[in-house]
């Protein structure tokens, strides 16, 4: 007789809470220390952000996420960027790296792409693809568990989706719109690598 093949329901939280929470403090005390470094030398960090449509702005792409334009920007990001990030790694680290180097390069290309002319930099691109994908991943892989979750972090922070558009002054709405069409691509991406690996399972076969 055939045996069914069993899904493995997709995670809400991360396997390891604690070992999570951790590496995502750890990353944001290298954002933290960045800053310090940026306040306490005459170089301008910020100056390595993108630069639309420059050769010289090209190189932001990378570093923009890890530079903040003073204290109150970056203190501004660190709630969400533990929170969400804790969330993103619920799939595994290897799902968290693919999702973030996604949303980090469609981030900085569309800014380098579309943005107003001056420095773009901040982690903010990376939290709304977090934030999109989030909102999205439970759609994708069809689990009422991770939509659930999907529904609170739009009560509580879906306002800051309106980041996306233009006219809030100082505030890279493009580097935001980008950011959360990498969220979307991410999604697209990481729904398909489940399809295909539960089509790759076979069932069991018992015979007696």
């Amino acid at each position: 007789m055939n045996r069914p093949i069993e899904r493995r329901k997709p995670r809400v939280l991360p396997a390891n809470p604690l070992g999570s929470a951790l590496s995502m403090i750890a990353a944001l005390a290298v954002l933290y220390g960045i800053e310090f470094y940026d306040a306490a030398t005459p170089q301008r960090l910020d100056d390595n952000g993108i630069l639309p449509r420059t050769v010289d702005g090209l190189d932001g792409i990378a570093w923009s996420p890890l530079l903040h334009f003073g204290w109150g920007h970056l203190i501004s990001n660190s709630v969400p960027f533990l929170v969400l990030g804790w969330l993103v790694l619920a799939g595994g680290v290897r799902q968290f790296i693919g999702v973030t180097a996604v949303v980090w390069l469609v981030a900085g290309a569309g800014t380098w792409l579309i943005g107003v002319p001056g420095y773009h930099a901040g982690a903010s691109g990376l939290i709304f693809g977090w934030m999109v994908f989030l909102l999205l991943r439970g759609f994708a892989q069809r689990s009422v568990a991770q939509i659930l979750v999907a529904v609170v972090l739009f009560v509580y922070w879906g306002g800051m989706l309106w980041g996306m558009l233009p006219g809030q002054p100082g505030i890279s709405w493009e580097g935001h719109l980008s950011g959360a069409l990498g969220g979307v691509l991410a999604t697209w991406l990481v729904a398909r690598s489940t399809r295909r690996r539960d089509s790759r399972r076979e069932p069991g076969t018992l015979t007696g």
